[in-house]
């Protein structure tokens, strides 16, 4: 917060000496990065369509939240240990999901972050056996409607 002390001039018989403080709340404002400025967790994106990365990577960016990329299953658990604040998970790319879900697993509970997967209608079937191992699942449709919002917000547990 920036405080100046303006003259008043309203004949309260303080003179020039009397003065009124304003205050420029900077707070919240684009470019402020709050009290602490401590980066927040990126969030880990394990995903392998081309597309679908593009677009992830320039939502986070327009919305500033920290992205990080894994391919594997080896990535992802080098990725977990320094704190991811979610995981977006893509359930079409045919990764080792069961490898996937094993790094997960073998962090402790208080540590292990949410996981946001999708999927597309057509796939919905095939995919449903990873589906309780997740946080929410949605169609990419609706991963591309919500993208920034839960982006910037996370995902609740």
């Amino acid at each position: 917060m920036t405080s100046t002390r303006e003259p008043t001039g309203d004949g309260d018989g303080g003179g020039p000496a009397a003065t009124r403080s304003t205050a420029i709340e900077t707070r919240g404002l684009p470019g402020d990065r709050g009290p602490a400025a401590v980066p927040a967790a990126p969030v880990l994106a394990v995903v392998k369509d081309l597309f679908f990365v593009a677009r992830i990577r320039e939502t986070a960016r327009i919305v500033g939240v920290p992205l990080q990329f894994a391919r594997s299953v080896d990535e992802v658990a080098a990725a977990l240990p320094s704190g991811v604040r979610f995981v977006l998970l893509d359930l079409t790319g045919g990764f080792d999901y069961e490898g996937l879900f094993a790094a997960l697993a073998e962090l402790d509970t208080s540590r292990r972050p949410p996981v946001l997967a999708f999927t597309t209608h057509a796939l919905a079937r095939q995919t449903q056996p990873w589906h309780a191992r997740c946080e929410r699942v949605v169609t990419k449709e609706t991963l591309t409607q919500e993208l920034a919002g839960l982006l910037r917000d996370g995902i609740a547990r």
